[in-house]
């Protein structure tokens, strides 16, 4: 048995070598953590806005800046790729579509793609 260390640590996060379910695993991981690191983020960010009308302006301007849109766009693709994920991942531990992990993957790999492409493009044009 490998003692933890975090040398070992950093091997769940590694799928080099394995199946493409195991890489959906670990993107579900990393997509898992960024989502987290976001909501503490978000969490500052309305707290900083109940303090006074002059925040909330400061932040109006501040989110209309192309950074801050593209972060957007890239948290939409992180919030439909994890929810797809996780269910692709749900339907598996009950034994569904365990013989079409590589399909389910591609084929949602694809929604992500174009519901993002949709968001962007609603969000570019306003």
């Amino acid at each position: 048995m490998s003692q933890p260390s975090p040398r070992n640590a950093l091997r769940w996060f590694d799928a080099r070598g394995r199946q493409v379910g195991s890489w959906a695993f670990v993107l579900n991981r990393l997509t898992a953590l960024a989502l987290t690191f976001y909501l503490g983020l978000h969490l500052v960010v309305l707290n900083r806005l109940t303090q006074d009308a002059q925040a909330y302006n400061d932040f109006v301007a501040f989110a209309q800046l192309p950074l801050i849109k593209a972060g957007e766009i890239l948290l939409i693709a992180t919030v439909v790729l994890h929810g797809l994920n996780g269910l692709r991942l749900t339907f598996l531990a009950f034994g569904i579509g365990l013989r079409q992990q590589k399909i389910l993957f591609v084929l949602l790999a694809i929604v992500t793609v174009l519901v993002t492409m949709l968001f962007a493009v609603r969000m570019i044009g306003e």
